[in-house]
């Protein structure tokens, strides 16, 4: 093994918070590209991330599911309110497989047009876009402070590469590696570069995310943090075990450490 050091980090929740970005963005995909007989978009809804759309976010997964999430909540009959989510979160991933079905979608497209939102609110007003996305300093603080000490970073993003990277730069971050959701699930991509780097540390705010890691064979040594700071589940902050340790912002300094 290479004796080059290095760090990763999830993206949304853990180096940015990007809730009102994927609220917008998703919202604006069900207006403009996805064609659905059942949602009513009123502008006032673009002003004001709702709550039900907050207490969902930590059970996704992949991008194309907020588009679900929105089509659900700006349903012009039988919407998804703060109601009625807790039971669309305890059957999250077959509701979400129903409404697929239901209307003959493909993850892969709604992932598509998510990127096309991304893309048309970038060539309309950049500024205006990156600004939807709130960083976390504390995280940018460290990186800069790893790159100082000659340690490299990674990040593993289920957002696509190329919008990763746009905002990245406008963070004047330049990590080593940008992994999008193109490059495969995120325990495959750990395993990769631990075949040629000593990886440090690995911060994600998925908890299932880290103990698939810590379960794998293959990169079970990684140390796994789960970000205090994300978009966590309560119950995400609770019993954990497998050597993943609860960070917090204010403790992000003794990382430097390692």
């Amino acid at each position: 093994m290479s004796s080059q050091k290095i760090f990763l980090f999830d993206f949304d929740g853990v180096i940015v918070d990007g809730m009102q970005e994927y609220w917008h963005t998703s919202l604006l995909a069900c207006e403009r590209y996805l064609n659905s007989p059942y949602i009513s978009v009123d502008q006032k809804l673009y002003k004001r991330v709702p709550n039900s759309f907050k207490e969902i976010r930590p059970w996704v997964k992949y991008g194309w599911e907020m588009i679900l999430i929105v089509h659900e909540i700006i349903k012009t009959e039988n919407p998804l309110t703060n109601d009625n989510k807790d039971d669309f979160i305890n059957n999250y991933y077959q509701n979400c497989q129903k409404i697929l079905k239901d209307n003959y979608w493909l993850a892969e497209d709604l992932q598509t047009i998510l990127n096309k939102s991304r893309e048309y609110q970038i060539h309309k007003d950049f500024r205006k876009w990156v600004d939807l996305h709130n960083p976390f300093f504390e995280v940018i603080n460290l990186i800069e402070e790893l790159s100082k000490r000659e340690i490299k970073t990674g990040i593993i993003t289920t957002k696509g590469k190329i919008f990763a990277e746009k905002i990245l730069r406008q963070l004047n971050i330049y990590p080593e590696f940008v992994f999008g959701y193109e490059s495969g699930t995120k325990i495959k991509i750990a395993q990769k570069l631990s075949e040629t780097n000593e990886i440090l540390g690995f911060i994600e705010d998925r908890k299932k995310t880290l103990i698939e890691i810590k379960q794998n064979s293959e990169t079970s040594h990684i140390p796994c943090f789960l970000a205090n700071w994300g978009y966590l589940k309560e119950s995400d902050r609770y019993n954990l075990n497998n050597g993943i340790k609860l960070l917090k912002l204010v403790n992000l300094e003794e990382l430097v450490a390692i």
